[in-house]
């Protein structure tokens, strides 16, 4: 009786061997609309007060012809610019989320975050055609997501999977786009499994290194890639052989789950976030932008506001009450307390409410003091909250949320939303180059037609020779 392929040579197979051809019109067009979101993160994350740091220390690494920073006249090794990239994206926790993946599952994921800094760091590296671009994109979000569902992974657990699997996703992809064999891919892959890391200690204590792990994993991909290519090898068996990714990064594993349907459909992320902050506090604060533009209340009139979530919710590290001395963005975005603050204030939550200077205004720490938060809803309901509001006058309002806004499958952004979410990001972090949005929307939408990704990287990138970010 033959033996099955193991796991591994598998996805290896999938990631080098799979072509434009083999994807059907959805997939793609969720590949270009995860692939603008993500243009349009990393352009906001240039308004974060970490960014120009980040961007010096990148540059310091040494500098290179090889790929850019949009929005900058850098140009770094593919490895730093990935890294760099991907920090952009993440600053404000508004790159596309959670994976899905055979069977209906779906486990809480930010691939995009790496996946596209690298495929466009070697893009322009390897002068890859869009079509290649986009392919190479559909396998490493599709590897990712079927290894992020399979691991089993519990946002709770204290791991990071930014930082694991994004990185062994990411390798693939950039073994298949800088044409190794199907040997030297595995060698990356298992390269890549001596890199892996990060904790979600980061974000309990509201620090700046939460954006590092899905960086760390665009760096760790190229220079596997790069390692293997140049002739080192990894162990046998990286994802299912003893002290594999299996076995030292997962508790409840289904490594099955991975191989299921391989080929017949492409996964990624599922949800293309309307606000800017954790996924966890959506719907509380979706309640509270419903209670103010649906139900009518005025934050003036407002006694009280009682936001309902799981217990588990409540407990993890969105449910702890926010100072209102705080200015840290970081220290917003996973704070349902917060976020429920900003959405009753402006409407909705986006970058420039998260500035040091908008987390600062007074009528946010009034509202806080009127929020409180309970733990009153059964945790399988994990993407479900209600709000209460109790005015002045003594009458309440509730608003109920279930489907957050953004999920592909269930509800959706409109393209007009998509693209004005893109336009908005894009003249916040980028404000000198608010006008080129139209055309980076029109070069994402032909890609497939494009010989280089060159148009696409013009429309992102000023006419400057100094970077006003690392000057």
């Amino acid at each position: 009786m033959e033996t099955a392929p193991a796991l591994v040579d598998r996805l290896v197979a999938h990631a080098l061997g799979t072509t434009f051809g083999d994807l059907d019109p959805q997939t793609v067009e969720r590949v270009k609309t995860r692939l603008l979101d993500t243009l349009g993160a990393m352009a906001a994350g240039h308004g974060e007060p970490d960014s120009a740091a980040i961007l010096r220390v990148a540059a310091a690494w040494g500098t290179g012809d090889e790929a850019s920073v949009p929005g900058t006249s850098l140009r770094l090794p593919a490895a730093s610019a990935a890294f760099a990239n991907a920090v952009l994206a993440r600053s404000f926790d508004f790159e596309p989320v959670e994976a899905d993946g055979p069977d209906g599952t779906r486990v809480a994921a930010h691939i995009s975050g790496t996946t596209v800094p690298v495929a466009l760091a070697l893009a322009e590296l390897t002068g890859a055609s869009g079509e290649a671009l986009l392919t190479a994109l559909a396998v490493g979000d599709d590897v990712t997501a079927r290894l992020a569902v399979a691991s089993g992974f519990d946002v709770y657990s204290g791991q990071d999977n930014t930082g694991t699997v994004n990185a062994l996703g990411a390798t693939l992809m950039a073994a298949r786009m800088l044409g190794l064999d199907a040997a030297a891919a595995k060698h990356a892959l298992g390269i890549a499994v001596n890199q892996l890391g990060g904790t979600v200690a980061n974000i309990f204590d509201a620090a700046s290194a939460f954006k590092l792990p899905i960086a760390f994993a665009a760096r760790t991909a190229i220079a596997s890639a790069q390692l293997a290519a140049a002739g080192l090898t990894g162990p046998n068996d990286p994802l299912e052989g003893k002290h594999g990714f299996f076995q030292m990064y997962c508790t409840d594993p289904n490594p099955e789950l991975a191989g299921a349907e391989l080929g017949e459909h492409y996964f990624g992320d599922t949800t293309i976030k309307p606000w800017s902050s954790c996924r966890a506090a959506h719907p509380s604060l979706e309640a509270c932008i419903r209670l103010v533009t649906e139900e009518g209340v005025a934050i003036e009139d407002i006694d009280k506001v009682e936001i309902h979530v799981t217990a588990r919710t409540l407990g993890g590290f969105v449910g702890a009450r926010f100072d209102p001395a705080e200015r840290r963005p970081v220290a917003g975005l996973f704070s349902i307390h917060f976020t429920a603050a900003a959405a009753l204030l402006h409407g909705t939550v986006r970058p420039e409410h998260l500035t040091p200077e908008a987390m600062g205004d007074p009528r946010i720490a009034e509202l806080l003091g009127r929020i409180e938060l309970v733990g009153s809803l059964s945790n399988d309901q994990r993407l479900t909250a209600e709000a209460t509001a109790t005015l002045r006058d003594g009458s309440t309002r509730h608003v109920r949320v279930e489907n957050p806004a953004g999920d592909h499958a269930s509800t959706p952004l409109s393209r007009p939303r998509l693209l004005e979410k893109f336009t908005l990001n894009l003249g916040f972090g980028l404000p000198g180059m608010a006008d080129h949005a139209p055309r980076v929307i029109d070069a994402v939408q032909v890609l497939e037609t494009a010989d280089t990704v060159g148009d696409l990287m013009a429309a992102l990138n000023p006419t400057c020779t100094v970077s006003t970010l690392i000057r």
